[in-house]
C-alpha cells in the first residue's frame, strides 16, 4: 500500500507539473506581451520594451526573477538562432561579394575603435591591459540590437544594412583572438606553451572545416530523408539539431556559438530545404531573442550603477561618443554619404553581448576582479539601453534621407499626350500596350535606382514626385490627354488624383487601386477608370484553376463573365452607398441579373454527379 500510494503521489505531482516551476515562465511571457506592444505604440521600439521589462522584473526591480544569469545563458540561443536565419539569407556567392566589406571595413572599424577606446580607458584611470580589455569589449557592437532594428525596418538587404552586417560578422570573428589575448594577459594562463596555442588554433580551423564538410555532404541527404518521413516535428527537430550542433561544435573549438550557427546557415542557404528550415526555426528565434533582451535588462545591477554612477556615466558617454565619431569618420572615408554615416554611427555606438563573454572570461582567469567586471558589464548594458533613445533622437532631428540625383534628369517642360506616374512592376506592364500602339509617353518616378535600372533597358524616365503640383506642371499634366497613376502607395495615389482633379479638371485620369475600398475612394475623387491591382490576375488565376479541373472553354468564359457582372453590380451598389440589404442579398440579385443575361451560376456550371444504381432503379 505504501509503495502504491507513493507511486500515485509521484504520478499526481508529475501531472500537476510539481517538478517544473511555471511561475517565472509566465512572468517573462506576460512582461513581453504587455511591455513590447506598449513601447512600440509609444515609438520606442521593441528592444527597449524588452530591456525595460527585464529591468522591472530583475533583482534591481520587483525581484520576480532571482537568477537573471541563468536566463541570459539560455537566452543567448536567441542570438544563435538569429544568426542562423541571417546565414540562410547569405548565399556563399553573396557572402563572397561582401568579403571586401567584411575584411576591409570590418577590420578597419575594429582596429580604429579599439585603439581610441583603449585610450579612453586609460584616461578613466585603468592600466593599459585593463583599458584594452574594457575598450575592446565595447568595440563589439550588439549584433542582436542592430540586426533586430534593421529587420524591423526592412533594411537588412539594403546597401547600408549590408555594410553593418559585414562589420558585425567581423566583430563576431574578433571575439576569438580577443579571448586568446585574455589568455596571454591573465596571470593564471600566461605560462601556456606556444605548442598549446598552436594546437588550439588548429582545432578551431579543423572545426570550421568539419562544419563545411557536413554542410556540403551530409545535411542535404539527411533533410531529404527527414522530409520523406513527412513528420513535421521531426523536420523541426532536425533544424534545431543543425543550429545547436553547429553552435556546440564551434564553442568546443573555442569559437563563437553565433558564428557556428551563421556558418551553418550559409552552408544551407542554397539548399532546397532553406525555406522550410527558416520557417521551423523562426518561432524559436523570436521568443529566445526577446528573452535575451529581457535577460540583459534583468542583469543590470542598479546598486552597482548608483555606487559607480560617475564612472559608468563617463564611460558610457565617452565610449559611445568616441566610437560614434570613429565610425562616422571611417564611413565617410569609405565614400558613404553624411546620412548613411550618421545612421551607422548612432546604430552601432553601443557595446554588445560578446562583451559579457570577454569580461566574464577575464574575471574567471583573474585578469580583472568581480567589482570591475560588474562596472564593465553595467557600462555595456546601459549603452545598449541608451541606443534606442539615441536612434529616436537621430530620426527626430536629422532630415529625411534624400536620394542622389547624379546622372538622373529631373522632370522639366515635358509635353507628351500621355503622362505615366510610377514605373514599378505595374507601370512597366501598363506602358507596353501604349508603346505598342506608338503612343509617346512621359514617365516620372521618384526611385533613382529604378530610373537607372530602366535606363539600361532603353527607357527614358525622369525624376519627379507626382504629389507635388510643380512637378505635375513640369511633367506636362496640364496639356496631357491622359494621366496614368501607377504608384504603389494608396495615399500617394489619392493625393495625385486630387491634385489633378482640382488643378486640371479636363484631364482624364486612370489609376491603380489597392483594393475595393481604395477603388471606391478613387471613384469618389473623380478618376475616369481604376483597376484593383490584383483583380484581373486573380480572375485569370481562378479561370486557369477550373480549366485544370476539366471545365470547357465556354464554361470558363461564362463563369468569368458571371464573376465580372456580380462584382460590377456590387461595386455600383457600394458607390451609391446602398448597403441596407447586405452582401448576401446583393449577391443574390446579382446572380439573378447574371442569369437573365444568359450567364449560368457556379451551381449550374458544376458537373452533375452520375446517377447511382438506387436512383436508376427508382426511375
Amino acid at each position: 500500500m505504501d509503495h502504491s500510494s507513493t507511486a500515485a503521489s509521484h504520478a499526481a505531482d508529475a501531472a500537476h507539473g510539481a517538478g517544473f516551476d511555471l511561475v517565472p515562465v509566465v512572468i517573462l511571457l506576460a512582461a513581453a506581451v504587455f511591455a513590447v506592444p506598449l513601447f512600440k505604440r509609444l515609438g520606442l521600439g521593441s528592444v527597449l520594451g524588452y530591456l525595460a521589462a527585464g529591468l522591472v522584473l530583475g533583482p534591481s526591480g520587483l525581484r520576480l526573477i532571482a537568477e537573471p544569469e541563468a536566463v541570459l545563458h539560455a537566452a543567448e540561443l536567441g542570438v544563435v538562432l538569429f544568426l542562423f536565419i541571417i546565414g540562410l539569407e547569405m548565399q556563399p556567392r553573396r557572402l563572397w561579394a561582401l568579403r571586401h566589406q567584411i575584411f576591409g571595413l570590418g577590420i578597419a572599424q575594429v582596429a580604429l575603435c579599439g585603439a581610441l577606446l583603449t585610450g579612453v580607458g586609460v584616461l578613466l584611470g585603468y592600466s593599459l591591459p585593463i583599458a584594452f580589455l574594457f575598450g575592446m569589449g565595447f568595440v563589439l557592437t550588439s549584433t542582436a540590437i542592430v540586426m533586430q532594428i534593421l529587420q524591423e525596418r526592412g533594411e537588412l538587404n539594403s546597401e547600408p544594412g549590408q555594410k553593418m552586417v559585414s562589420v558585425l560578422l567581423l566583430e563576431d570573428l574578433a571575439i576569438v583572438p580577443l579571448l586568446a589575448v585574455v589568455a596571454l594577459l591573465s596571470p593564471a594562463t600566461g605560462d601556456q606553451s606556444l605548442t598549446a596555442r598552436v594546437i588550439g588554433f588548429g582545432v578551431a580551423i579543423g572545426a570550421v572545416l568539419v562544419l563545411i564538410f557536413l554542410g556540403r555532404r551530409i545535411m542535404n541527404p539527411v533533410f531529404s530523408a527527414l522530409a520523406a518521413a513527412k513528420i513535421r516535428e521531426v523536420m523541426t527537430a532536425g533544424a534545431l539539431l543543425v543550429v545547436l550542433g553547429a553552435a556546440l561544435l564551434m564553442q568546443s573549438a573555442g569559437l563563437s556559438m553565433a558564428m557556428g550557427a551563421f556558418l551553418a546557415g550559409v552552408l544551407l542557404s542554397t539548399s532546397s530545404f532553406r525555406h522550410q528550415l527558416e520557417a521551423d526555426v523562426e518561432p524559436f528565434r523570436g521568443i529566445l531573442l526577446g528573452l535575451f533582451f529581457l535577460a540583459v535588462g534583468m542583469s543590470l545591477e542598479l546598486a552597482v550603477v548608483f555606487e559607480n554612477a560617475g564612472l559608468i556615466a563617463i564611460g558610457v558617454i565617452g565610449f559611445m561618443l568616441v566610437k560614434s565619431v570613429a565610425i562616422y569618420a571611417l564611413a565617410r572615408m569609405m565614400k558613404s554619404d553624411h546620412q548613411e554615416a550618421m545612421e551607422r554611427a548612432v546604430l552601432m555606438s553601443q557595446g554588445g553581448e560578446f562583451a559579457f563573454v570577454l569580461y566574464t572570461t577575464a574575471n574567471a582567469s583573474g585578469l580583472i576582479d568581480g567589482p570591475t567586471n560588474a562596472v564593465f558589464t553595467a557600462t555595456v548594458i546601459v549603452s545598449m539601453m541608451v541606443t534606442p533613445f539615441a536612434l529616436i533622437a537621430y530620426r527626430r532631428f536629422m532630415p529625411a534621407r534624400t536620394q542622389s540625383l547624379e546622372g538622373v534628369e529631373v522632370a522639366h517642360d515635358m509635353s507628351e499626350r500621355v503622362l505615366l506616374i510610377g514605373f514599378g512592376r505595374f507601370g512597366q506592364i501598363a506602358s507596353q500596350t501604349l508603346l505598342g500602339q506608338g503612343h509617346a509617353i512621359s514617365i516620372i518616378d521618384n526611385d533613382v535606382e529604378m530610373i537607372e535600372a530602366a535606363a539600361r533597358f532603353g527607357f527614358k524616365i525622369y525624376y519627379g514626385d507626382g504629389r507635388r503640383l510643380d512637378i505635375l506642371h513640369a511633367a506636362g499634366a496640364p496639356t496631357a490627354d491622359l494621366v496614368l497613376i501607377c504608384v504603389d502607395d494608396k495615399e500617394a495615389t489619392n493625393r495625385i488624383a486630387e491634385l489633378i482633379r482640382d488643378e486640371f479638371p479636363l484631364v482624364k485620369v486612370m489609376a491603380r487601386s489597392f483594393d475595393r475600398a481604395h477603388a471606391l475612394e478613387l471613384r469618389h475623387i473623380g478618376v475616369e477608370y481604376e483597376i484593383r491591382e490584383l483583380f484581373e490576375s486573380a480572375i485569370s488565376f481562378g479561370a486557369e484553376a477550373i480549366r485544370i479541373l476539366g471545365a470547357e472553354e465556354h464554361e470558363i468564359r461564362e463563369v468569368v463573365a458571371g464573376v465580372r457582372v456580380r462584382d460590377k453590380l456590387r461595386f455600383e451598389a457600394q458607390m451609391l452607398g446602398d448597403v441596407r440589404s447586405g452582401t448576401d442579398l446583393l449577391l443574390s440579385n446579382a446572380v439573378e441579373q447574371a442569369k437573365e443575361g444568359g450567364v449560368r451560376t457556379p451551381a449550374e456550371t458544376r458537373p452533375r454527379p452520375e446517377p447511382t444504381k438506387a436512383d436508376t432503379s427508382a426511375e
